[in-house]
C-alpha cells in the first residue's frame, strides 16, 4: 500500500523517516519530495509498505500527530487520474503554436 505524508519537517529525512514507519513494519520503499532547485524537501512524501495491515496501522496511529513540532497528515495514497491534458501535453501545444498574421 502507498502512503501519502504531509507536513513534515523540512529537516526530516529519508533514512529517519523510514526507521519511524518500520516500527510498524516492512517498508518496501520511501521518497520526500524536493524542490528541483533548491533540492530541500518540500514537507511531504510517499511511503510504500508491501503488507496492507501494517500500513493502515502507521496510518491510524500516525495521522493528525507530532512529528517533530509538526502536524503531519497521513493517509493512502490515491493515484492521480490519466486524463491526458496533463502540464506536458498543454506546454508541448503552447509552445509549438504557430502565429498568424492578418
Amino acid at each position: 500500500m502507498k502512503i501519502f505524508i504531509t507536513g513534515l519537517p523540512l529537516e526530516v529525512g529519508e533514512d529517519e523517516l523510514t526507521a519511524v514507519f518500520g516500527d510498524f513494519g516492512q517498508v518496501k520503499s520511501l521518497r520526500i519530495i524536493k524542490d528541483r532547485d533548491t533540492g530541500q524537501s518540500r514537507g511531504f512524501g510517499f511511503v510504500e509498505m508491501p503488507v496492507e495491515e501494517e500500513a493502515k496501522e502507521a496510518i491510524l496511529r500516525m495521522n493528525g500527530g507530532d512529528y517533530n513540532g509538526n502536524r503531519i497528515k497521513v493517509a493512502e495514497a490515491q493515484e492521480k487520474p490519466n486524463t491526458g491534458t496533463g502540464a506536458g501535453n498543454n506546454n508541448f501545444r503552447r509552445n509549438n503554436r504557430t502565429e498568424k498574421s492578418y
